[in-house]
Protein backbone atom coordinates (compact mmCIF):
# COMPACT_ATOMS: atom_id res chain seq x y z
CA UNK A 1 0.00 0.00 0.00
CA UNK A 2 1.23 3.51 -0.81
CA UNK A 3 -0.11 6.54 1.03
CA UNK A 4 0.11 9.94 -0.68
CA UNK A 5 -0.16 12.81 1.79
CA UNK A 6 -0.61 16.37 0.53
CA UNK A 7 -0.21 19.17 3.08
CA UNK A 8 0.44 22.81 2.18
CA UNK A 9 3.02 25.06 3.86
CA UNK A 10 2.91 28.89 3.65
CA UNK A 11 5.93 31.11 4.11
CA UNK A 12 5.69 34.71 5.26
CA UNK A 13 7.82 37.34 3.49
CA UNK A 14 7.55 39.81 6.35
CA UNK A 15 10.97 40.15 7.98
CA UNK A 16 9.33 40.94 11.35
CA UNK A 17 7.27 37.73 11.38
CA UNK A 18 8.33 35.46 14.20
CA UNK A 19 7.10 32.18 12.73
CA UNK A 20 8.02 32.52 9.05
CA UNK A 21 6.14 29.34 8.04
CA UNK A 22 2.56 28.18 8.57
CA UNK A 23 1.51 24.55 7.99
CA UNK A 24 -1.99 23.59 6.92
CA UNK A 25 -3.92 21.93 9.72
CA UNK A 26 -5.98 18.98 8.52
CA UNK A 27 -8.57 17.01 10.47
CA UNK A 28 -7.27 13.60 11.55
CA UNK A 29 -7.78 11.09 8.78
CA UNK A 30 -7.47 8.13 11.15
CA UNK A 31 -8.31 8.01 14.83
CA UNK A 32 -5.57 7.17 17.31
CA UNK A 33 -4.68 3.49 17.03
CA UNK A 34 -7.32 3.22 14.29
CA UNK A 35 -7.04 1.28 11.06
CA UNK A 36 -9.96 2.77 9.08
CA UNK A 37 -10.19 6.38 7.96
CA UNK A 38 -12.84 8.66 9.42
CA UNK A 39 -14.36 9.00 5.94
CA UNK A 40 -14.71 5.22 5.67
CA UNK A 41 -16.33 5.11 9.12
CA UNK A 42 -18.86 7.75 8.09
CA UNK A 43 -19.60 5.82 4.89
CA UNK A 44 -20.06 2.57 6.85
CA UNK A 45 -22.48 4.18 9.31
CA UNK A 46 -24.49 5.59 6.42
CA UNK A 47 -24.66 2.17 4.76
CA UNK A 48 -25.83 0.56 8.00
CA UNK A 49 -28.51 3.18 8.50
CA UNK A 50 -29.92 3.64 5.01
CA UNK A 51 -29.00 0.65 2.88
CA UNK A 52 -29.74 -2.29 5.22
CA UNK A 53 -26.08 -3.28 5.11
CA UNK A 54 -24.37 -5.73 7.45
CA UNK A 55 -20.99 -5.44 9.15
CA UNK A 56 -19.79 -8.54 7.29
CA UNK A 57 -20.82 -7.02 3.96
CA UNK A 58 -19.07 -3.75 4.73
CA UNK A 59 -15.95 -5.65 5.77
CA UNK A 60 -15.89 -7.39 2.38
CA UNK A 61 -16.21 -4.08 0.53
CA UNK A 62 -13.45 -2.47 2.60
CA UNK A 63 -11.20 -5.50 2.29
CA UNK A 64 -10.88 -6.02 6.03
CA UNK A 65 -12.42 -8.07 8.85
CA UNK A 66 -15.70 -7.87 10.79
CA UNK A 67 -13.91 -6.96 14.02
CA UNK A 68 -11.92 -4.19 12.36
CA UNK A 69 -15.06 -2.52 10.99
CA UNK A 70 -17.06 -2.90 14.20
CA UNK A 71 -14.19 -1.61 16.39
CA UNK A 72 -14.18 1.54 14.25
CA UNK A 73 -17.97 2.01 14.09
CA UNK A 74 -18.96 1.10 17.67
CA UNK A 75 -17.39 4.12 19.46
CA UNK A 76 -19.24 6.49 17.14
CA UNK A 77 -22.58 4.77 17.84
CA UNK A 78 -21.93 4.75 21.60
CA UNK A 79 -21.24 8.48 21.44
CA UNK A 80 -24.53 9.09 19.62
CA UNK A 81 -26.47 6.86 22.04
CA UNK A 82 -25.20 8.85 25.03
CA UNK A 83 -26.51 12.10 23.57
CA UNK A 84 -29.58 12.94 25.66
CA UNK A 85 -30.84 15.52 23.15
CA UNK A 86 -32.37 12.71 21.10
CA UNK A 87 -35.05 12.40 23.79
CA UNK A 88 -36.22 15.99 23.39
CA UNK A 89 -39.65 17.03 22.05
CA UNK A 90 -41.25 13.59 22.51
CA UNK A 91 -44.97 14.15 23.10
CA UNK A 92 -46.34 10.75 22.03
CA UNK A 93 -44.67 7.58 23.23
CA UNK A 94 -45.21 3.99 22.13
CA UNK A 95 -44.04 0.77 23.76
CA UNK A 96 -43.92 -2.85 22.65
CA UNK A 97 -41.84 -5.98 23.18
CA UNK A 98 -40.09 -8.33 20.79
CA UNK A 99 -37.91 -11.42 20.89
CA UNK A 100 -34.27 -10.79 20.03
CA UNK A 101 -32.90 -14.34 20.33
CA UNK A 102 -34.16 -17.92 20.60
CA UNK A 103 -31.42 -19.62 22.62
CA UNK A 104 -31.01 -20.49 26.31
CA UNK A 105 -31.57 -17.28 28.35
CA UNK A 106 -28.68 -18.33 30.59
CA UNK A 107 -26.33 -17.66 27.67
CA UNK A 108 -27.66 -14.37 26.34
CA UNK A 109 -30.02 -13.11 29.01
CA UNK A 110 -33.78 -12.48 28.63
CA UNK A 111 -35.24 -13.29 25.22
CA UNK A 112 -37.60 -10.33 25.36
CA UNK A 113 -36.68 -6.69 24.94
CA UNK A 114 -38.96 -3.72 25.58
CA UNK A 115 -38.73 -1.04 22.91
CA UNK A 116 -39.74 2.60 23.34
CA UNK A 117 -40.70 4.51 20.19
CA UNK A 118 -41.25 8.21 19.52
CA UNK A 119 -44.66 8.55 17.82
CA UNK A 120 -44.82 12.36 17.87
CA UNK A 121 -46.62 13.84 14.89
CA UNK A 122 -45.12 16.63 12.82
CA UNK A 123 -46.81 19.90 11.85
CA UNK A 124 -48.66 18.07 9.05
CA UNK A 125 -50.07 15.46 11.42
CA UNK A 126 -47.83 12.66 10.14
CA UNK A 127 -46.06 10.26 12.47
CA UNK A 128 -42.39 9.66 11.76
CA UNK A 129 -41.69 6.87 14.22
CA UNK A 130 -38.16 6.38 15.55
CA UNK A 131 -36.77 3.96 18.07
CA UNK A 132 -35.69 5.62 21.32
CA UNK A 133 -34.27 2.67 23.23
CA UNK A 134 -34.28 -1.06 23.92
CA UNK A 135 -34.11 -2.46 27.44
CA UNK A 136 -33.98 -6.12 28.55
CA UNK A 137 -37.15 -7.79 29.79
CA UNK A 138 -40.88 -7.57 29.13
CA UNK A 139 -42.33 -6.08 32.29
CA UNK A 140 -43.76 -2.93 33.78
CA UNK A 141 -40.62 -2.66 35.89
CA UNK A 142 -38.39 -2.49 32.80
CA UNK A 143 -40.56 0.23 31.26
CA UNK A 144 -40.90 2.17 34.53
CA UNK A 145 -37.14 2.08 35.14
CA UNK A 146 -36.45 3.49 31.69
CA UNK A 147 -39.01 6.26 32.20
CA UNK A 148 -37.49 7.04 35.58
CA UNK A 149 -34.05 7.43 34.01
CA UNK A 150 -35.31 9.98 31.48
CA UNK A 151 -35.99 12.72 34.04
CA UNK A 152 -38.93 14.97 34.90
CA UNK A 153 -38.65 17.16 31.80
CA UNK A 154 -39.07 14.19 29.46
CA UNK A 155 -41.95 12.64 31.41
CA UNK A 156 -43.88 15.90 31.71
CA UNK A 157 -43.57 16.49 27.97
CA UNK A 158 -45.25 13.15 27.08
CA UNK A 159 -48.98 13.70 26.52
CA UNK A 160 -50.04 10.41 24.91
CA UNK A 161 -48.74 6.91 25.69
CA UNK A 162 -49.85 4.16 23.28
CA UNK A 163 -49.61 0.52 24.33
CA UNK A 164 -50.84 -3.01 23.72
CA UNK A 165 -53.22 -4.58 26.28
CA UNK A 166 -50.46 -5.57 28.72
CA UNK A 167 -51.12 -4.61 32.35
CA UNK A 168 -47.43 -4.24 33.20
CA UNK A 169 -46.90 -1.38 30.73
CA UNK A 170 -50.16 0.27 31.85
CA UNK A 171 -48.96 0.21 35.47
CA UNK A 172 -45.68 1.87 34.45
CA UNK A 173 -47.57 4.60 32.56
CA UNK A 174 -49.88 5.26 35.51
CA UNK A 175 -46.90 5.44 37.86
CA UNK A 176 -44.44 7.49 35.78
CA UNK A 177 -46.56 9.38 33.24
CA UNK A 178 -49.38 10.74 35.37
CA UNK A 179 -50.03 13.61 32.96
CA UNK A 180 -50.19 11.38 29.88
CA UNK A 181 -53.25 9.72 28.36
CA UNK A 182 -52.88 5.95 27.90
CA UNK A 183 -54.32 4.74 24.57
CA UNK A 184 -55.02 1.09 23.79
CA UNK A 185 -53.79 0.15 20.33
CA UNK A 186 -56.63 -0.27 17.83
CA UNK A 187 -55.07 -3.21 15.99
CA UNK A 188 -54.76 -5.29 19.14
CA UNK A 189 -58.32 -4.50 20.24
CA UNK A 190 -59.68 -5.71 16.89
CA UNK A 191 -57.39 -8.73 17.16
CA UNK A 192 -58.99 -9.60 20.52
CA UNK A 193 -62.41 -9.52 18.87
CA UNK A 194 -61.25 -11.73 15.99
CA UNK A 195 -59.67 -14.19 18.45
CA UNK A 196 -62.96 -14.40 20.37
CA UNK A 197 -64.83 -15.33 17.17
CA UNK A 198 -62.23 -18.00 16.41
CA UNK A 199 -62.64 -19.46 19.90
CA UNK A 200 -66.41 -19.62 19.49
CA UNK A 201 -66.04 -21.31 16.11
CA UNK A 202 -63.72 -23.99 17.51
CA UNK A 203 -65.95 -24.63 20.53
CA UNK A 204 -69.09 -24.99 18.41
CA UNK A 205 -67.15 -27.24 16.02
CA UNK A 206 -66.27 -29.57 18.90
CA UNK A 207 -69.78 -29.48 20.38
CA UNK A 208 -71.53 -30.32 17.11
CA UNK A 209 -69.10 -32.74 15.42
CA UNK A 210 -66.88 -33.90 18.28
CA UNK A 211 -63.59 -33.23 16.53
CA UNK A 212 -61.36 -30.44 15.28
CA UNK A 213 -62.10 -28.79 11.97
CA UNK A 214 -61.64 -30.84 8.83
CA UNK A 215 -61.62 -29.93 5.19
CA UNK A 216 -65.31 -30.51 4.49
CA UNK A 217 -66.66 -29.13 7.79
CA UNK A 218 -68.83 -26.02 7.25
CA UNK A 219 -67.22 -23.94 10.01
CA UNK A 220 -63.69 -24.92 9.05
CA UNK A 221 -64.26 -23.70 5.51
CA UNK A 222 -65.10 -20.15 6.64
CA UNK A 223 -62.38 -19.57 9.24
CA UNK A 224 -60.56 -17.00 7.09
CA UNK A 225 -63.82 -15.32 6.06
CA UNK A 226 -64.72 -14.79 9.73
CA UNK A 227 -61.47 -12.84 10.20
CA UNK A 228 -62.21 -10.38 7.40
CA UNK A 229 -64.16 -7.15 7.57
CA UNK A 230 -67.76 -7.50 6.39
CA UNK A 231 -67.35 -4.63 3.93
CA UNK A 232 -64.47 -6.45 2.23
CA UNK A 233 -66.31 -9.70 1.50
CA UNK A 234 -67.16 -10.61 -2.07
CA UNK A 235 -70.57 -11.99 -3.04
CA UNK A 236 -69.09 -15.48 -3.25
CA UNK A 237 -67.62 -15.20 0.25
CA UNK A 238 -70.92 -13.91 1.64
CA UNK A 239 -72.72 -16.89 0.10
CA UNK A 240 -70.23 -19.32 1.66
CA UNK A 241 -70.62 -17.60 5.02
CA UNK A 242 -74.42 -17.79 4.95
CA UNK A 243 -74.36 -21.44 3.82
CA UNK A 244 -71.99 -22.45 6.62
CA UNK A 245 -73.94 -20.62 9.31
CA UNK A 246 -77.25 -22.10 8.10
CA UNK A 247 -75.86 -25.64 8.10
CA UNK A 248 -76.70 -26.16 11.79
CA UNK A 249 -78.81 -24.16 14.29
CA UNK A 250 -75.89 -24.32 16.74
CA UNK A 251 -73.89 -22.16 14.34
CA UNK A 252 -76.02 -19.20 15.41
CA UNK A 253 -73.50 -18.55 18.21
CA UNK A 254 -70.73 -18.11 15.65
CA UNK A 255 -72.86 -15.65 13.71
CA UNK A 256 -73.63 -13.56 16.81
CA UNK A 257 -69.94 -13.57 17.83
CA UNK A 258 -68.97 -12.48 14.32
CA UNK A 259 -71.48 -9.63 14.44
CA UNK A 260 -70.04 -8.49 17.79
CA UNK A 261 -66.52 -8.45 16.36
CA UNK A 262 -67.73 -6.49 13.35
CA UNK A 263 -69.40 -3.93 15.63
CA UNK A 264 -66.16 -3.54 17.58
CA UNK A 265 -64.25 -3.08 14.35
CA UNK A 266 -66.76 -0.52 13.04
CA UNK A 267 -65.97 1.82 15.93
CA UNK A 268 -62.48 2.34 14.51
CA UNK A 269 -63.71 2.67 10.92
CA UNK A 270 -66.26 5.38 11.67
CA UNK A 271 -65.32 8.57 9.82
CA UNK A 272 -66.61 10.74 12.65
CA UNK A 273 -64.77 10.29 15.97
CA UNK A 274 -67.90 11.11 17.96
CA UNK A 275 -69.80 8.34 16.16
CA UNK A 276 -66.90 5.95 16.71
CA UNK A 277 -66.86 6.72 20.43
CA UNK A 278 -70.62 6.16 20.65
CA UNK A 279 -70.21 2.69 19.11
CA UNK A 280 -67.25 1.94 21.39
CA UNK A 281 -69.21 2.94 24.51
CA UNK A 282 -72.08 0.70 23.41
CA UNK A 283 -69.62 -2.19 23.01
CA UNK A 284 -68.14 -1.66 26.48
CA UNK A 285 -71.56 -1.41 28.10
CA UNK A 286 -73.09 -4.47 26.41
CA UNK A 287 -70.49 -7.14 25.56
CA UNK A 288 -69.88 -8.25 29.16
CA UNK A 289 -73.51 -9.38 29.49
CA UNK A 290 -73.50 -11.46 26.29
CA UNK A 291 -74.60 -15.09 26.85
CA UNK A 292 -71.71 -16.28 24.67
CA UNK A 293 -68.86 -16.79 27.19
CA UNK A 294 -66.06 -15.78 24.84
CA UNK A 295 -67.74 -12.47 23.97
CA UNK A 296 -68.57 -11.85 27.62
CA UNK A 297 -64.88 -12.34 28.50
CA UNK A 298 -63.93 -9.88 25.77
CA UNK A 299 -66.45 -7.42 27.22
CA UNK A 300 -64.93 -7.74 30.69
CA UNK A 301 -61.47 -7.10 29.24
CA UNK A 302 -62.67 -3.96 27.47
CA UNK A 303 -64.36 -2.75 30.66
CA UNK A 304 -61.06 -3.07 32.54
CA UNK A 305 -59.37 -1.05 29.81
CA UNK A 306 -62.33 1.32 29.31
CA UNK A 307 -60.47 4.64 29.62
CA UNK A 308 -57.54 3.53 27.44
CA UNK A 309 -59.94 1.98 24.91
CA UNK A 310 -62.06 5.12 24.55
CA UNK A 311 -59.01 7.44 24.58
CA UNK A 312 -58.43 6.54 20.92
CA UNK A 313 -61.38 8.78 20.03
CA UNK A 314 -60.17 11.79 22.05
CA UNK A 315 -56.51 11.76 20.93
CA UNK A 316 -57.07 12.07 17.16
CA UNK A 317 -56.73 8.31 16.62
CA UNK A 318 -53.45 7.84 18.49
CA UNK A 319 -52.23 4.26 18.12
CA UNK A 320 -49.20 2.00 18.37
CA UNK A 321 -48.92 1.39 14.62
CA UNK A 322 -45.61 3.23 14.34
CA UNK A 323 -44.17 0.96 17.02
CA UNK A 324 -45.15 -2.10 15.00
CA UNK A 325 -43.48 -0.56 11.95
CA UNK A 326 -40.27 -0.10 13.94
CA UNK A 327 -40.49 -3.74 15.04
CA UNK A 328 -40.62 -4.67 11.35
CA UNK A 329 -37.38 -2.78 10.70
CA UNK A 330 -35.76 -4.49 13.70
CA UNK A 331 -36.81 -7.93 12.47
CA UNK A 332 -35.44 -7.15 8.99
CA UNK A 333 -32.00 -6.19 10.29
CA UNK A 334 -31.88 -9.14 12.66
CA UNK A 335 -32.53 -11.50 9.75
CA UNK A 336 -29.94 -9.78 7.57
CA UNK A 337 -27.31 -10.32 10.27
CA UNK A 338 -28.42 -13.94 10.79
CA UNK A 339 -29.06 -13.15 14.44
CA UNK A 340 -27.04 -11.41 17.15
CA UNK A 341 -25.03 -12.73 20.09
CA UNK A 342 -24.24 -9.47 21.87
CA UNK A 343 -27.17 -7.47 23.24
CA UNK A 344 -25.23 -4.18 23.41
CA UNK A 345 -24.26 -4.47 19.75
CA UNK A 346 -27.85 -5.37 18.93
CA UNK A 347 -29.15 -2.26 20.69
CA UNK A 348 -26.72 0.07 18.91
CA UNK A 349 -27.40 -1.45 15.49
CA UNK A 350 -31.17 -1.23 15.92
CA UNK A 351 -31.06 2.33 17.25
CA UNK A 352 -29.12 3.31 14.13
CA UNK A 353 -31.34 1.38 11.69
CA UNK A 354 -34.64 2.51 13.25
CA UNK A 355 -33.85 6.21 13.47
CA UNK A 356 -32.90 6.53 17.13
CA UNK A 357 -29.39 7.70 16.27
CA UNK A 358 -28.76 10.51 13.79
CA UNK A 359 -25.10 10.91 12.73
Amino acid sequence: MRIVWRQRVWRCDDENCLRKTFTEQLPPLVARRGSITTRAIGWAIGQLRREHATIAGLARQLGTSWKTVWRAVEPELVKLALDETRFENVTTLGVDEHIWHHVDPRKRGPKELTGMVDLTRDEHGKTRARLLDLVPGRSGKAYASWLGDRGDAFRKNVRVAALDPFAGYKTAIDDKLQDATAVLDAFHVVKLGTAAVDEVRRRVQQDTLGHRGRKDDPLYGIQTILRAGAENLTEKQRARLVAALDADPAHEEVFVAWQCAQELRSAYHAKDLAEGRRIAEKVVDSFHSCPIPEIARLGRTLRRWRDAFLAYFTTSRANNGGTEAINGIIELHRRLARGFRNRDNYRLRMLLAAGGLTP
